[in-house]
């Protein structure tokens, strides 16, 4: 290390963070429009303050979407500087991914010492889902920068006695609130066992001052949402995925309790994941939803069709992609109603490959006997890809390690549980007595803290995507730099102490675990990940020196980081950048953007027609859903009406309130995506409206991926659409 000043340049950390640059922003300029339900609401936001402070999705401020606006604030000034692009909403997101790597290097070092620091900024760096979820402008990584933040901020409270800092802290934990709501809350019980645990202050400035503080994260917690709440209907947008257009209701219902207990709003079907399907888990096709049959299949995936491609729907005369309704069935080409995939009645279809046959998700392009296929990333309705996403496993204590999960989160868990116990114990003071913990001890229980609700909460939870354990990344890169430091130090030959076996113990159950992993995807590779462990361990027990077992340490590091890192590697490779963020081998046969939610298309044909004939109406078009409604709103950047919101369910809008719209002429046509959440509606457009014939503006559709990338193909997602039926709706039609 170089000293500047008085600043300390650290060569290794440089490296790790232009490591996480690259992973996090590499061949994103292939990335679409990303997660085009979010681009599209940024589209909107930088068209008027208005958009911007509510977070409106489309341009006409009509309704919202389904999270706060915080994180979206930071994706629109992006958008408002460099353009609207797909790199330029993802941008803030991989800042914040990589200063997230900066935050926990810089917790760690000061209590702990500069290795453990650049160990768990090196896992967090090559954690898959964190690589993931910082190339997309999803909310998750903007969640993850500000929830570190926080824990800097109270950390630093304590060492350098800043009450103020305390405050700051908690205030930011509201200003996450308002990032992705209650999820923000999960780390609170860390925070207040730190602060409780490692105040130096007297007992009732201690009260006083985490009183203050959490007066400052009730006030940014509330100050949005009863703002928008206090705010007349007709003066805002209807707040998206609530049913009582209110935030608190969307904030403790549907992204809250509904997570916990099972998605009843919102959603438009029943969808392996979420909670809401009471048929058994046999891998069977539900003729009427299109989603598998339960949420508790062994392996978490939806059916695929054949030879493990994603299921499709049947292939219409125009075309294009598949249509959908954003909760509903997959659709034929021309969006109407739906098919069941193809594949052999629903089940998984068996694969050759040179050992004999399989009945895994295996992508039709791999080579034979190269890939197996892993369970719970073979895409299914709604991922398409790389881990559905509804594939979360099965609830109970061991789901963050089950195959749907573990390859996004868990390569480094033994390492982590096993690295708290060896650090705990290192750095007991047996001085003390047995509840008086010291500093450092109170910096591991903040990580355990962090760590164990969190993990709960995924473990019995009934809706979640996969993506949303990133918020497990922090604390696990933190206990295993911190452990590998611990373990190191108290690895002795002589095998006199328990602490002596912790070492061999980690990495071997840390090797079993990815040799596990790796097996679910190829067939001859996990022997690499076994004689790669094995060497490591053999060279700490050959190594007489410390100075040749640290050199034997680094060996076993490398060797079980290398398995992590290729899947990490794997969404940068593909410059992959989506709706259901993932990581994984299936990226690289499938594309980045190869469908999933959040990726639309536009049939160009439609938009040049309804564009021409628009005249004076508010409205280019309304259709049932969101997903629908994105794409051409981004390539427009005019008004499209989702009249459900992003599954076509939300009850936004009444029939007379649409009717008084056509009346007024400010909506003019109607694309219908073969089914709503709002029947009257849409029954009413399929009676009184005129159907435009298709001859009229032709069949030509672009997707997301084709109008940013140059024609790069992707498959159409779930809810999105080419084409449909269009109506022509006028004043005489109303009644």
């Amino acid at each position: 290390m170089k000293k500047i000043k008085q600043w300390t340049l650290d060569w290794w950390l440089i490296g790790i963070l232009v490591l996480a640059a690259f992973l996090y922003s590499w061949n994103i300029w292939e990335a679409g429009n990303a997660n085009d339900y979010y681009t599209a609401a940024i589209t909107s936001m930088i068209q008027s303050w208005h958009n911007f402070w509510y977070g409106a999705f489309d341009p006409a401020g009509f309704i919202t979407v389904d999270k706060p606006p915080v994180a979206l604030w930071f994706m629109a000034i992006s958008a408002k500087i460099f353009g609207v692009h797909g790199w330029s909403v993802v941008l803030p997101s991989i800042l914040f991914g990589i200063g997230s790597v900066a935050l926990i290097y810089n917790m760690i070092k000061p209590r702990f010492n500069v290795w453990a620091a650049r160990l768990a900024a090196l896992a967090l760096t090559l954690t898959p889902i964190v690589v993931a979820d910082s190339r997309t402008n999803n909310m998750d990584a903007t969640l993850q920068f500000f929830l570190l933040l926080a824990s800097w901020c109270l950390m630093k409270a304590i060492t350098n006695r800043k009450p103020w800092l305390v405050v700051m802290s908690f205030a930011l934990i509201g200003v996450s609130f308002n990032i992705k709501m209650l999820q923000a809350f999960m780390i609170l019980p860390a925070l207040l066992l730190f602060f409780w645990l490692a105040s130096k202050q007297q007992l009732w400035r201690r009260l006083a001052t985490l009183g203050i503080a959490l007066a400052a994260m009730a006030a940014m917690t509330l100050a949005w949402p009863l703002q928008v709440d206090s705010t007349a209907a007709s003066q805002r947008p209807y707040v998206g995925s609530s049913q009582t257009n209110s935030e608190m209701e969307l904030a403790f219902g549907y992204n809250g309790t509904e997570r916990l207990l099972g998605q009843t709003t919102g959603t438009g079907a029943a969808f392996p994941g979420m909670g809401n399907s009471k048929t058994k888990a046999t891998g069977e096709m539900n003729p009427t939803s299109g989603a598998t049959k339960g949420n508790n299949s062994k392996t978490g995936t939806a059916p695929t069709g054949t030879k493990g491609n994603p299921p499709t729907g049947t292939k219409g005369t125009t075309g294009t992609p598949p249509a959908g309704n954003g909760g509903g069935r997959p659709g034929n080409g021309q969006g109407q109603g739906g098919t069941p995939p193809a594949g052999t009645n629903g089940k998984q279809p068996t694969v050759k490959t040179k050992s004999g046959t399989s009945t895994n998700n295996a992508p039709a392009n791999f080579a034979e006997g190269n890939f197996k296929g892993g369970r719970g990333t073979g895409g299914g309705a709604a991922g398409g890809r790389g881990g559905g996403a509804f594939s979360i496993g099965n609830a109970g204590p061991l789901r963050l390690l089950q195959s749907d999960l573990g390859p996004q989160i868990s390569w480094l868990a033994p390492m982590a549980i096993i690295g708290f116990i060896s650090a705990f114990a290192y750095y007991l003071d047996r001085k003390r007595k047995w509840y008086q913990t010291t500093s450092q001890q109170n910096h591991l229980l903040f990580w355990l803290g962090w760590l164990v609700p969190v993990a709960g909460f995924f473990s019995i939870a009934s809706f979640f995507h996969p993506y949303y354990t990133i918020m497990l990344a922090p604390p696990l890169a933190a206990l295993f730099g911190i452990g590998t430091v611990t373990m190191f130090n108290q690895f002795k030959l002589s095998f006199k102490h328990w602490q002596s076996w912790l070492l061999p113990l980690a990495l071997a159950a840390t090797t079993a675990l990815q040799t596990w992993y790796v097996s679910l995807y190829y067939q001859w590779q996990p022997i690499l990940v076994v004689i790669a462990g094995v060497i490591g361990l053999a060279l700490l027990f050959i190594a007489r020196t410390k100075t040749w077992r640290k050199s034997a340490l680094g060996v076993a590091i490398a060797a079980i980081l290398a398995a992590p890192g290729f899947w990490s590697l794997t969404p940068t490779l593909a410059g992959s950048s989506s709706g259901i963020p993932t990581a994984g081998p299936t990226l690289l046969t499938s594309g980045g953007n190869s469908g999933g939610i959040g990726s639309g298309s536009v049939n160009s044909g439609l938009l040049k027609y309804v564009e021409a004939h628009q005249g004076n109406a508010k409205y280019l078009f309304a259709t049932s859903n969101a997903s629908t409604a994105a794409p051409y709103i981004i390539k427009s950047g005019k008004a499209v009406m989702a009249i459900g919101g992003f599954n076509g369910t939300d009850p936004a809008i009444t029939l007379k309130q649409f009717k008084a719209l056509v009346k007024s002429g400010d909506m003019k046509y109607y694309l219908s995506s073969g089914r709503s959440g709002n029947s009257k509606i849409e029954a009413w457009v399929e009676k009184v409206g005129k159907k435009v014939a298709a001859s009229k503006y032709g069949s030509k559709t672009t997707t997301n991926a084709q109008s940013n990338q140059g024609g790069r193909m992707a498959m159409g997602g779930m809810g999105s659409m080419g084409s449909g039926t269009l109506y022509e709706l006028d004043a005489s039609m109303v009644k």
